[in-house]
């Protein structure tokens, strides 16, 4: 059965750090591209990170370029969000998800990813 657990989220000031992990079982997370999708209050969930299955392609949205950093751990099946430099527009549920497919191209469509974590809430105060 394909699970992913997400943990790290918490309570931070602007500008401090966060890593983010998402335990995965079931499957393993060097044969699928994963991504990190956030949501905020009111607002629709977005892409944040991907990395596709070989590691050689990273997606970042604009808005975290240069400060969020998506890797993964094959021995330990985790994919991981770093998080520096933490801004009030950061708060949101974060989730981590694997696409349906394995050895496919990574993508930035919600919809082409199949498994999903429970999220974690990471909130920023200033």
């Amino acid at each position: 059965q394909v699970q992913l657990v997400e943990s790290g989220g918490g309570l931070v000031q602007a500008g401090d750090s966060l890593r983010l992990s998402c335990a995965a079982s079931g499957f393993t997370v060097n044969n699928y591209a994963m991504g990190w999708f956030r949501q905020a209050p009111g607002k629709e969930r977005e892409f944040v990170a991907g990395i596709n299955s070989r590691g050689n392609v990273i997606y970042y949205t604009d808005s975290v370029k240069g400060r969020f950093t998506i890797s993964r751990d094959n021995v330990k099946n985790t994919l991981y969000l770093q998080m520096n430099s933490l801004q009030l527009e950061d708060t949101a549920v974060y989730y981590c998800a694997a696409k349906r497919t394995p050895f496919t191209v990574l993508s930035r469509r919600e919809t082409d990813f199949a498994s999903w974590g429970q999220g974690t809430q990471v909130t920023i105060s200033s």
